[in-house]
């Protein structure tokens, strides 16, 4: 990569740390400009690294993206609405390039238990609250993309939750992105304490008009105390073509506690997601679900890793592919068992269904065990749709294109099935109707068998 891609990010943190630097906490600005120091010597990655080697990002590294400074003023709400799901029992704060708006936000009448803000204001009247666990989970040190928000980390979304509080209503925080040709970095810390409860819901959309290229660098910390409960929804729907989105989640799970994640990618040019858990305590559980939907010459990465340090934990992980068109996808997902995690209880599954035959998949599931009373499995399917099962469909009156779509409907529907926020999971059932319109004309009949584990190419 070109020196001068980094050096542009170089200058334009000297007038970012001018601007806040003096009006933030020393230990803050300590960590931005440490942050911006690994980010120099660290670089983009490259295709020669092993957890890019399927992954350029060159186009992103190529362009010059300037920080955003657009409060997405003019912005309504009836501008989201098609990024909402249908409920009023809902938490809403929302970010408009990264930055709050409280104007089309809803968090002003929250229930006991509870406290939703925005990190701008915490960082300026009460940033002790968040400095045991601001940026000291999401791994900037070897990370160049968490780095480089950790550097330019000025707002975001803080969710705290009172020790043994049980939140109803989901918390639903929305990123928005409506500049063209400007990069922002948002952040999401979540504080769940000992013995609560809670659904959260991160959205991030995209409302730029303009075909310049648009970057999203996101950060989201999670730390559950003991015996905490989180439900977590992710949702990327920033489908323009020239959007890219680079995304880090860092989970910390203490001892009882359970995670679950669905996460829902549905567009951008180039999709990188990586999640993190690390099970710090006995008793932990961990799911990770996940659907990922491209079609054109997009890219969807996907790459997650599950650290099991201690004994008695289980993690469950389920993602699935729809890729049309030259749309090409990577999943890798690694589960690492230490020697001290005795009866660690690990799945790990990737299906993915190729529309088309120019469509491609680079699936690498791995397990890393050093512990020897385990159960542990992993495994990727690779094909496309069943020949039989469409000619069944069709034989009941039904047209191929709709006898297609009904099909994938239902490989996907093992995904969206599970959320268990009802508006949201009838939300993305239509979100996933609108997306099938990406065609499925490839004819099964070319695929190599009908079983859905056919001998179409997998690289790993």
């Amino acid at each position: 990569m070109p020196v001068t891609d980094v050096n542009s990010y170089v200058t334009e943190f000297e007038r970012f740390d001018e601007a806040h630097g003096a009006s933030s906490p020393s230990w803050l600005r300590a960590m931005r400009q440490k942050a911006m120091t690994r980010f120099t010597a660290l670089g983009f990655p490259t295709t020669r690294q092993e957890e890019w080697r399927f992954t350029s990002v060159a186009p992103i590294a190529e362009r010059v993206f300037r920080l955003s400074v657009d409060g997405g003023e003019g912005l309504r709400k009836e501008h989201l609405k098609p990024y909402r799901f249908a409920t009023s029992d809902v938490l809403e704060i929302v970010f408009v390039n990264g930055r709050f708006v409280p104007q089309l936000s809803a968090v002003d009448d929250l229930p006991a238990g509870v406290s939703v803000r925005h990190l701008a204001g915490v960082l300026s009247h009460d940033p002790g609250r968040v400095a045991a666990h601001l940026a000291r989970h999401a791994d900037f040190e070897s990370q160049p993309f968490a780095a480089l928000n950790t550097a330019f980390l000025s707002d975001g979304a803080f969710i705290e939750i009172a020790p043994n509080a049980v939140i109803g209503p989901p918390v639903h925080i929305i990123f928005v992105s409506v500049s063209a040709g400007e990069v922002s970095h948002p952040r999401v810390l979540v504080l769940a304490g000992r013995n609560s409860q809670v659904r959260l819901v991160e959205s991030y959309v995209g409302l730029s008009l303009s075909r310049t290229a648009t970057f999203t660098n996101a950060v989201t910390e999670i730390v559950l105390d003991d015996g905490a409960v989180v439900d977590h929804c992710r949702v990327q729907r920033e489908t323009a073509a020239d959007a890219f989105h680079i995304s880090t989640t860092q989970l910390r799970l203490a001892h009882s506690s359970a995670f679950t994640s669905h996460a829902f990618t549905f567009g951008g040019a180039i999709v990188r997601n990586d999640v993190n858990v690390l099970l710090a305590g006995e008793g932990g559980d961990c799911t990770l679900n996940g659907l990922y939907l491209a079609d054109g010459s997009r890219l969807v990465d996907i790459h997650t890793f599950i650290d099991h340090a201690q004994a008695h934990c289980g993690s469950h992980e389920l993602y699935k592919g729809i890729l049309d068109g030259r749309a090409r996808a990577v999943f890798n997902g690694k589960i690492l068992v230490r020697p001290d995690a005795q009866k660690t209880d690990a799945k790990q599954t990737n299906k993915t269904l190729l529309l088309s035959d120019d469509a491609q998949i680079n699936t690498k599931p791995q397990l890393e065990i050093f512990a020897n009373d385990v159960k542990c499995t992993h495994g990727a399917t690779v094909g496309q749709l069943s020949a039989d099962a469409l000619f069944y469909v069709q034989s009941r009156g039904i047209d191929r294109r709709a006898a297609m779509q009904m099909l994938i409907r239902a490989f996907a529907a093992d995904i969206t099935g599970r959320v268990k926020i009802d508006p949201l999971r009838e939300h993305l059932d239509r979100v996933l109707l609108e997306a099938l319109a990406i065609g499925g004309e490839a004819d099964p009949a070319d695929a190599g068998s009908h079983d859905g584990h056919g001998e179409t190419e997998v690289r790993t």
